[in-house]
């Protein structure tokens, strides 16, 4: 039996996200050896060869240049701070709590549509935007004992990312995907290189947080397998990409973005197999109001606009860790 184009989609975007969650299982291995930054920058150095690549299939020559060189530095720093936030909360937080403040994403983009562009949002998506952050709120647990404060470096991460989605849409009709990720990837490393004194400049923190210890280890020579596994990142990278672009390139994306959800039974599965982690019913309840109201705004922006909106296609198309 033939299968449709949107099934294929949804098929390549599930195994983009078994992909990329093997990411977080290598930075949660090695992390506590290694420096955030250390890991971001060879990381970077493997990925950056990768976008030239993709250049190279767009059908180009030469270097990737651009017409609006600030926005993309600008662009390229909040992804750098999202990711490396990113990686400071895993450094912290079991996999489940990570991806489950993640699906606060599509709401932060919304609300910041609505705030920086003055897109028209009805009085339905302002209360699943509500309920949404009400989720975020049960998972986070701000004032509790149980309160972490590697969920703040989440929460960061998100809306960095989400600051990224909106310069994406000024950014998408003069450059393209391979030209804005060889941007990123080049400003990743060279933020990652400028803030190598960060350690010394610091200095010891005793009892400092796993998520800042993780920020302000002093770099190290890595072994001969760990520099592979770091490198190894810049690859996930690469299959990450494709498989994603692959993903919406056969699938609409109002079909295919609500399937992103499956990061959370996949990292939920890999925290249970590798350490044990079992989220509480109060991350599982915090995720189903946050992944009820992100479903609901994509299916609204689909009914009122009759076609993939601006939002569902940044949200689908550029992810938290990275240009990821």
């Amino acid at each position: 039996m033939k299968l449709s184009s949107n099934v294929k989609g949804i098929a390549f975007l599930v195994s983009a996200a078994f992909v990329i969650s093997i990411q977080n299982i290598i930075i949660r291995w090695i992390g506590g050896d290694y420096s955030a930054l250390e890991i971001v920058a060879v990381r970077s150095m493997v990925a950056l060869p990768g976008t030239l690549l993709f250049f190279r299939y767009e059908g180009r020559r030469g270097l990737p240049t651009t017409k609006l060189p600030m926005l993309e530095f600008v662009r390229g720093l909040f992804l750098f701070l999202s990711y490396t936030t990113f990686m400071m909360g895993l450094a912290a937080l079991p996999l489940a709590q990570i991806e489950a403040i993640r699906f606060s994403g599509p709401l932060m983009i919304t609300f910041l549509s609505v705030v920086m562009l003055g897109e028209t949002v009805g009085p339905r998506r302002w209360v699943a935007l509500i309920i949404g952050f009400l989720g975020v709120l049960l998972i986070v647990q701000p004032g509790s004992a149980s309160f972490n404060f590697g969920s703040v470096f989440v929460l960061i991460s998100v809306l960095f990312y989400a600051l990224v989605a909106i310069l994406t849409r000024k950014l998408q009709a003069e450059d393209s995907s391979a030209t804005m990720a060889y941007f990123s990837s080049l400003v990743y490393l060279l933020a990652a290189l400028v803030l190598v004194p960060l350690p010394a400049i610091v200095g010891d923190v005793p009892n400092a947080h796993p998520s800042i210890a993780f920020l302000i280890r002093p770099w190290s020579m890595p072994t001969l397998m760990d520099g592979l596994i770091m490198a190894g990142l810049g690859v996930i990278w690469a299959i990450w990409m494709y498989l994603l672009s692959r993903a919406y390139s056969l699938a609409q994306a109002s079909v295919a973005a609500p399937f992103e959800y499956v990061s959370l039974p996949i990292n939920i599965l890999w925290g249970f197999l590798i350490w044990r982690e079992i989220p509480t019913w109060m991350t599982l309840a915090g995720a189903a109001l946050t992944l009820g109201s992100g479903m609901y705004v994509l299916y609204r922006e689909r009914a009122e606009r009759k076609r993939p909106s601006q939002t569902e296609l940044e949200y689908a198309a550029h992810l938290p860790d990275g240009d990821e």
